[in-house]
């Protein structure tokens, strides 16, 4: 599954346009692609549609989203475009309980499709969101510059709970 509409529109409003923070490590960065990541990327004059391309390749197929209910999806992308696809996934791992190693394969969407089963979205969501949250805390404490950030990150996990609440069951 590609891209769905949903996924690159709450992207590209979570992430916003161009920044270039000295105190962030990503260095200068629109709609969430940074220049460290992305060293032959333009950044500065990235278009939305360039920059859906590279969600599409490098997040949401390496998260699997496709596999995923859209809410659970749509976190877990969320995560992998903010933090990095292995965290996303490692937290995601942690959360259902199974092997940690980043990437996504049959034990992971096996414990998806059961933990989704027996408990539904919604408490996996939470679950996973307060890892995110002890993530960003974690990071906030270890490098001091990134404190300045913390106040957005969480209100940006707030925001998206909302939407991925909001989201009902979509191809």
């Amino acid at each position: 599954m590609s891209l769905p509409y949903w996924a690159r529109d709450w992207i590209l409003r979570a992430e916003g346009g161009y920044v270039n923070d000295p105190n962030d490590p990503g260095g200068e960065t629109k709609y969430g692609i940074s220049k460290q990541s992305y060293p032959n990327v333009d950044v500065a004059n990235l278009t939305a549609d360039e920059a859906a391309r590279i969600y599409d390749r490098d997040y949401f197929a390496r998260v699997r989203g496709g596999e995923m209910p859209p809410q659970l999806a749509l976190a877990v992308f969320d995560s992998a475009v903010n933090q990095g696809a292995a965290q996303a996934v490692r937290l995601l791992q942690l959360t259902l309980g199974v092997h940690v190693d980043g990437e996504i394969g049959p034990e992971t969407l096996a414990a998806i499709r059961r933990h989704v089963a027996n408990d539904g979205v919604p408490p996996v969501l939470a679950d996973y969101m307060s890892r995110r949250t002890e993530h960003y805390a974690e990071l906030a404490c270890q490098k001091l510059p990134l404190r300045k950030f913390q106040r957005g990150w969480f209100k940006r996990l707030f925001l998206l709970q909302a939407e991925c609440l909001g989201l009902s069951e979509v191809s």
